[in-house]
């Protein structure tokens, strides 16, 4: 087995479970208590857990990032939602600035369903670039970077050189958590630095978010709201909200309730 497959199973565990034991851990991937003990260093590193002795506790401060196969499945109808809604805001020609989240991954499938054409996708996704390949009406660009496995992302200074390389029109990225008074936040240090390189060489800054996303703190600053110029969602948010982001100058489209039942039938 693969580390980063151990490490994604072990994740598994501690959302159901709320905590492992390094023990058991070990038993089950037969492998030695200090290669689980590095597994639970990374995750305590990225915020995730607490190490506790003989073993680790889920964080119940911050929002656990689930592996992105799991998070992809989640709340579908919403991000296909936002994704629509994203697609009619593309222009054809557009330079693009893609983040490695499941939210972006809709925006993509929308895109292509809508037909827009010449588009620039410069993305550190992997699972972005395998969506787009061999899509010939757009020019597909990957930052480059190291692979960070369990994101199916490309991160580090080999990503931010790459994203500094380019300026586009818009750039469309998700996150953790979106707060009022917190701003944009993330579960990853290294994701963070990537999404405010994005921000920083763009003429639009796009936020894709569900709802489930707001008036949630996560580990990792990504940027103010006011750093936005759109926040798209698939359920409207509450006056709080509406008044906050009017005030800050950032416009915000979301789904209707009836537009939302109607992917249910």
């Amino acid at each position: 087995m693969l580390a980063a497959e151990r490490r994604k199973l072990i994740l598994d565990k501690l959302h159901q479970e709320k905590h492992v034991v390094v023990s058991d851990l070990s038993r089950r991937f037969n492998v030695s208590e200090e290669t689980i003990r590095r597994d639970l260093d990374r995750f305590e590193r990225e915020g995730l857990v607490s190490k506790s002795y003989g073993g680790a506790v889920l964080k119940e401060n911050v929002s656990f990032e689930m592996p992105f196969d799991v998070r992809k499945r989640k709340n579908v109808l919403g991000k296909r939602i936002i994704g629509e809604i994203i697609a009619e805001e593309i222009q054809d020609g557009d330079h693009i600035f893609m983040d490695p989240s499941t939210t972006s991954l809709f925006v993509i499938k929308a895109l292509k369903s809508a037909g827009k054409k010449d588009l620039t996708i410069i993305t550190n996704s992997l699972e972005m670039l395998m969506e787009c390949a061999g899509y010939s009406e757009w020019d597909v660009i990957s930052t480059g970077g190291a692979i960070q496995s369990e994101k199916f992302a490309l991160v580090g200074p080999g990503a931010i050189q790459g994203i500094n390389s380019f300026h586009v029109d818009k750039t469309i990225m998700s996150c953790s958590g979106v707060d009022i008074r917190k701003g944009l936040t993330d579960s990853n240090a290294s994701i963070s630095h990537v999404k405010q390189n994005m921000l920083e060489n763009t003429e639009m800054g796009i936020l894709a978010a569900d709802y489930t996303k707001f008036d949630q703190v996560c580990f990792s600053r990504v940027c103010d709201l006011s750093d936005l110029d759109m926040v798209v969602t698939d359920v409207a948010p509450d006056d709080s909200w509406l008044t906050c982001l009017k005030d800050k100058g950032v416009q915000c489209l979301y789904g209707e309730e009836e537009q939302r039942y109607s992917f249910c039938q």
